[in-house]
């Protein structure tokens, strides 16, 4: 064996555990990379149900939003209306009965002094 082949042989054997030494490293991110995909592949099968629920209620809210946008547009209307009709009261009852009361406020005053009981004051 001359100093070469000796060389060489040192050299073949140093490159084997050069090789070996980075395969540790290598064989243990693979595993870290392998448990990693299992835990997104996993978040994923959590994630999605957790979606699709909150996407529906989402959606049921906004039907019930539009029920109530539909009840308070219905309650403006009944307001409204209470006061249309509170204004046509007013005016139609109201006065008349305003002058109803003057009437006969003027006739029992009118009866009391013919009777001699007002003396034209206050009664």
């Amino acid at each position: 064996m001359s100093v070469g082949d000796v060389a060489g042989l040192i050299a073949a054997i140093a490159f084997v555990l050069l090789v070996g030494f980075l395969a540790v490293p290598l064989l243990k991110l693979g595993r870290v990379l392998d448990e990693t995909r299992e835990s997104v592949r996993q978040i994923t099968e959590h994630s999605v149900p957790i979606l699709d629920e909150a996407a529906t209620t989402v959606a049921s809210t906004n039907g019930q939003l539009a029920k109530v946008d539909v009840i308070t547009t219905s309650a403006a209307q009944v307001s409204e209306n209470v006061s249309a009709l509170t204004g046509l009261y007013a005016a139609t009852i109201g006065r008349p009965l305003v002058k109803v009361a003057a009437f006969s406020y003027g006739v029992r005053k009118a009866f009391a002094r013919a009777s001699g009981r007002g003396s034209g004051g206050a009664a």
